[in-house]
């Protein structure tokens, strides 16, 4: 792949997402319910993040429950036999078990036949646009004919009750998307990288293999933020990102229908989309209805905002995922009129 300011660059011919479903739990959690912990911060914490809302799972439902109800909807209405579907990724950092892959037990799960390629990958801000790489360079390989990428996280079982900044910004849910190989369905192009200097700035120190870290952190177990050095990261990373991914898909912002940023908090946002000199009318955000859903972000902004403009037209997408890791991606990618987008609640 060739290298450029911001990561590695990679182009495909011919893949399409022929649907996509998100689910989120049905319980709604109000900025009301903070109040007597946090008083007055939570209007502060509101203010920055833009969350009113957030959709918390029971603690009996995994980031792979939302997942499989999405897959068995998104199966359902493109009309997929099980036996035709070759690969499932399933990218995200609340997984079953430690080990086996969820994406195993989900294509029991799911009825897909034996055999298939299932594997899981670890990411969470960049998940998607990382995700839709992986599943392109199936298809283009000639490894797979059909892919289903899924993504979620459960982030509300790892955060710190205590801690505002974490406490209510995040929410939970899952996507799935179906990709297929398409003849003349266009070319996308890819941009991806990492830093991993930053890795301690968002981080679960305790529950694998390494001990005897965590020292200054309040609970090891639970998920630790430095939200200012986040913000830097992202400011410096993104701009380039954008900028780098118009060059080398040779697609400006007049030829994007939308630009869809990792949902990581309003203010941030609209800042990136004021630098690049975005039109905001291309810029949907929804973190207020549903909060920071980690790696099901850009999906679920997707079906949710722009779900019944990708089944009716054809688009072509401009999206970056930033954070934790550090990691970044971006992908330019055109779609054809898709055969399904919506959200579901479990």
């Amino acid at each position: 792949m060739p290298q450029i300011s911001s990561g590695q660059s990679v182009c495909f011919d011919d893949i399409t997402i022929a649907g996509l479903v998100a689910c989120v739990p049905p319980r709604v959690v109000e900025n009301s319910e903070f109040e007597a912990q946090f008083g007055s911060g939570v209007a502060d914490v509101t203010k920055m993040t833009g969350v009113q809302t957030r959709r918390w799972a029971d603690d009996d439902v995994t980031a792979s429950d939302l997942c499989l109800a999405a897959a068995h909807k998104l199966i359902d209405q493109l009309g997929w036999e099980a036996d035709t579907i070759d690969a499932l990724i399933f990218i995200s950092q609340t997984p079953d078990y430690r080990l086996p892959a969820t994406a195993c037990v989900m294509q029991a799960k799911l009825g897909l036949r034996k055999g298939i390629i299932a594997f899981d990958v670890n990411l969470g801000c960049s998940a998607y646009p990382y995700g839709l790489w992986l599943a392109s360079m199936l298809l283009s390989s000639g490894s797979a004919e059909r892919v289903l990428l899924a993504v979620g996280d459960t982030s509300s079982r790892v955060v710190d009750s205590q801690d505002r900044a974490t406490a209510m910004l995040f929410g939970d849910a899952g996507a799935v998307t179906a990709l297929e190989k398409l003849p003349g369905a266009g070319r996308s192009h890819f941009i991806l990288g990492s830093d991993g200097g930053g890795f301690q700035n968002l981080i679960i120190r305790e529950g694998a293999f390494r001990t005897g870290e965590g020292e200054g952190q309040p609970t090891p177990s639970k998920l630790f933020m430095d939200g200012g050095e986040i913000f830097n990261f992202t400011l410096k990373a993104v701009p380039t990102l954008v900028k780098d991914l118009f060059e080398v898909s040779g697609f400006g912002s007049d030829h994007h229908d939308a630009f869809l940023f990792h949902q990581a908090n309003t203010f941030m946002i609209n800042h990136l989309a004021k630098k690049a000199k975005l039109p905001q009318e291309k810029v949907p955000i929804n973190i207020g209805r549903y909060g920071n859903t980690s790696s099901a972000t850009i999906p679920l902004l997707m079906a949710d905002d722009l779900g019944q403009t990708l089944v009716d037209q054809e688009t072509r997408l401009a999206m970056f995922g930033f954070g934790v890791g550090y990691s970044w991606a971006a992908a330019s990618m055109p779609t054809q009129k898709l055969g399904c987008a919506e959200v579901i609640c479990l």
